[in-house]
């Protein structure tokens, strides 16, 4: 009798197991494929790969606006995938490390419930107190006539490539395909970005998505909005896409980029009386316990997308698993984009804030005005703080440019500790970085912003 057992090994369930095992308990993991899912395999640990790759092209193509007298004499997107390849097994053996050391039955196995408490691994069924299910997502092909292998090109599949297609379709906006868009053009693809809204990231807020739309659009990526795809017909060089929406459209590309998911949920979730939401996704409350008292669910199978998220739920999951009582709260995730320039939020929208009717007082200042980002030539880019109008507390934090992912940490500090815009506002950062202009936009929500025009009273 395991005290928990977790079925699935990606960053969730990795997490849960650990976790779980740091608070004494008797611990096994199931994953029969690679530890470390989707993420360290074949999502976003590879694209980053691919996106240094990318930032290193690019670097190499400005060097000139420096004073570095630098040629580009090729790509070989062999040794990129040599690479993307090679970073996910060291992670592996990293990870196997872990388990070892924290005595974790890691079992490469499928799991099936077959009651509440019991799960069929293989020929043996393993019996356990609570059972946390992190068994992620999986590609998802779109039901579009004249869509098949030949012409649809997964995201998994784009992270393999060893020659790049001369023109792709990228069908949505949302945060992968937006990098995946930034990546494909970098390496000379002719990139279309479908959209079936007016603006690409259409969930953030609109600074962001406006500037990561202008910022697509000047490095060469088409933004097809308010547009869908109905059609696909073979044609001599590719395929004739047939596009719906206030007028119709025809373009011709050679592949289309698929990256839609569905949560992977078919592992007997009926033996044991778990119900899924409307959307697919097992339901889960703020403790991330599902409708079956011992059994919780985390990460992309519970309506998560981040991996990041999926270890935060996997630590709450584990602790309650093992008696404690802490909650997750969705809406103090972070979010980012790994674009020219980089992109990343955390907390509500100034557009979410009107709907929901409340007073907010917004702060805003330029990355143009950031000495490090004039001296690097990055100056594309904003802060955006909203912060509620009576006390001040901090209900969002928005950042375009350079390194905005790695910024948008402490301001998930900031909004977990419920601080107020005045706080960011006396907070010191060190100079000359980009991280000043966070500062500069919380005093700009207070009318004192030191190197903004003053604000008329």
């Amino acid at each position: 009798m395991y005290d928990v057992i977790v079925i699935g090994g990606g960053p969730g369930g990795y997490a849960a197991a650990i976790r779980a095992s740091q608070l004494g308990g008797k611990v096994a993991m199931l994953e029969p494929a690679q530890l470390g899912g989707t993420c360290v395999n074949r999502g976003c640990i590879p694209a980053k790969i691919w996106n240094k790759a990318a930032r290193i092209k690019k670097t190499i193509e400005r060097a000139g606006d420096f004073g570095i007298k630098a040629t580009l004499e090729g790509v070989s997107l062999e040794d990129i995938v040599k690479r993307r390849k090679g970073v996910p097994n060291d992670i592996q053996m990293g990870m196997k490390g872990l388990c070892k050391s924290n005595k974790i039955d890691v079992i490469a196995e499928r799991g099936v419930f077959k009651s509440p408490t019991e799960v069929q691994a293989g020929s043996n069924t393993l019996t356990a107190k609570s059972i946390i299910i992190a068994t992620g997502t999986s590609i998802r092909m779109p039901e579009i006539k004249g869509l098949d292998e030949n012409c649809a090109m997964t995201t998994e599949q784009a992270l393999e490539m060893t020659k790049a297609p001369a023109s792709v379709l990228v069908l949505g906006s949302g945060a992968i395909e937006v990098e995946m868009a930034f990546i494909l053009n970098s390496f000379g693809v002719k990139v279309f970005m479908l959209s079936e809204t007016p603006r690409v990231l259409a969930a953030e807020d609109g600074t962001v998505s406006q500037r990561l739309t202008k910022s697509l659009r000047d490095q060469g990526v088409e933004i097809l909005s308010r547009l869908t795809l109905v059609s696909l017909e073979k044609v001599k060089t590719g395929y004739l896409a047939r596009l719906s929406g206030a007028e119709e459209k025809t373009i011709e590309i050679e592949r289309v980029l698929v990256s839609f998911r569905k949560p992977n949920v078919e592992i007997g979730l009926d033996n044991a009386g778990v119900k899924l939401s409307d959307k697919g996704f097992i339901a889960v409350d703020d403790a991330l316990k599902s409708s079956a008292a011992n059994i919780y669910a985390i990460g992309d199978v519970a309506g998560g997308n981040l991996s990041y998220a999926a270890t935060c739920m996997g630590v709450v999951a584990a602790e309650n698993a093992m008696g404690g009582s802490k909650t997750f709260n969705a809406k103090k995730v972070p979010r980012g984009h790994w674009t020219i320039p980089e992109a990343a939020s955390v907390g509500i929208s100034e557009e979410e804030a009107d709907a929901m009717g409340l007073e907010v007082e917004v702060g805003e200042c330029p990355i143009s005005v950031n000495g490090v980002a004039m001296a690097y030539g990055e100056q594309d880019g904003t802060v955006k703080v909203i912060s509620d109008a009576q006390y001040g507390e901090i209900l969002g934090i928005h950042i375009v440019c350079s390194n905005a992912t790695e910024l948008i940490w402490g301001a998930s500090v900031a909004l977990q500790m419920e601080s107020t815009v005045e706080d960011l506002a006396y907070s010191l950062a060190v100079h000359p970085t980009f991280s000043e202009t966070v500062a500069m936009a919380g005093q700009d929500a207070i009318g004192w912003a030191l190197y903004l025009p003053r604000r008329r009273k």
